[in-house]
């Protein structure tokens, strides 16, 4: 028989309450071995992720690669951890609370709580939290805009796990995907002209994503095909045209092959090509971390200039700019329409939204 836990008290006349639960990847809670191994049993533990037989597998985990590589991991860390910590959490507790605001402003009345995939705050954590509130509607929001199983479907197993041990459960909605979402793409837009209006313009821009193993291409992941719809869509609002736009994916994990090209070689081979400088952006992270400000801008940075390339500019993640909180609003509220939030968007509303993402990126 199935042990549930126990139910927050209930108070008579309590209104019923709706929030959203925006969920990133995950982060060690501090730039040690020890932190590192903890996050990286947890994470390298999940099947979403690595799709070996666990029988296989799991030896392979805990005893050669959390025995090797979390001091190593921990020193990268270290290179990008700030006064407040670990740069993606940091990062994401500032999208959330900003986005609450922005909903707040738009007349909804949300809660908006963050929490991380692997490690702290856990969503089983966060989803208590909002449920001891009053929260009967939640809406799972994954920081990630193109689907993938290795991430967007973990989320939800996250939640569906947590909802296995509930006996009141509260209505639940997920975001799958917002790879094509105007707001986004104009978002993304204005990050990289606002860039090139302090720094100027480089040869090429170089799209990089964080790749997965090829296999799930052919298994019928879409995240591949999203990643590239992104890049066309930024690309067009950019006015740029094919020979001045690479796509990448970057992140290689194990002797597997992986979704190509892959970012540091295309980047060595560039320089080597002649291109003296790139501007490289990461579209699919949306706040910075290890992934972009260690490998991105230190080891791919340092390869290509090994390379001959002479200038490397790296272009930072949405993070807190205002047009990328508009088009988080915007994608909320799309998601959360007919729900009693005290206002309910429209189409009109939500252009609206994209519009003032674009405003805002735009020169002043």
């Amino acid at each position: 028989m199935p042990t549930f836990a126990p139910e927050p008290t209930f108070r008579h006349g309590q209104a019923p309450k709706i929030a959203v639960l925006y969920c990133n990847l995950g982060t060690p809670d501090e730039a040690t071995p020890g932190a590192v191994r903890r996050y990286l049993a947890e994470f390298l533990a999940d099947p979403r992720v690595v799709e070996i037989p666990r029988l296989l597998w799991l030896p392979i985990l805990h005893g050669i690669i959390l025995r090797t590589r979390p001091s190593k991991s921990a020193a990268k860390y270290r290179s990008i951890w700030t006064d407040e910590g670990s740069p993606l959490k940091t990062w994401t507790a500032k999208q959330a609370t900003m986005l609450r605001g922005w909903l707040g402003e738009a007349g909804h009345q949300v809660e908006v709580r963050y929490a991380m995939r692997y490690g702290n705050p856990s969503i089983a954590s966060q989803l208590d939290a909002l449920k001891a509130d009053g929260a009967t509607r939640i809406l799972v929001l994954p920081a990630y805009p193109q689907y993938s199983a290795t991430t967007t479907a973990s989320v939800v197993d996250a939640v569906n796990a947590w909802s296995t041990r509930q006996r009141n459960l509260p209505e639940l909605r997920f975001v799958n995907r917002y790879h094509d979402d105007p707001g986004y793409i104009a978002a993304l837009a204005a990050q990289v002209e606002r860039y090139w209006r302090t720094e100027g313009r480089g040869e090429m821009l170089v799209m990089s994503f964080h790749g997965v193993p090829a296999r799930t291409l052919q298994l019928g992941d879409p995240y591949h095909c999203e990643a590239y719809k992104t890049a066309r869509l930024l690309a067009a609002e950019l006015g740029l045209h094919a020979h001045e736009v690479k796509v990448t994916f970057q992140s290689r994990f194990g002797r597997a092959k992986w979704l190509e090209p892959y970012t540091e070689p295309t980047l060595v081979a560039l320089a080597k090509a002649g291109t003296k400088r790139v501007d490289v952006l990461c579209p699919g992270f949306t706040s910075d971390c290890l992934e972009t400000l260690e490998e991105i801008n230190m080891e791919v940075r340092h390869a290509f200039l090994e390379a001959g390339g002479e200038s490397f500019h790296y272009i930072p993640c949405l993070n807190d700019s205002h047009p990328w909180i508009a088009a988080l609003s915007g994608i909320a509220q799309h998601h959360l329409a007919g729900w009693p939030t005290r206002a309910v968007p429209d189409s009109r509303a939500l252009e609206a939204s994209a519009q003032r993402a674009r405003e805002l990126g735009a020169p002043r």
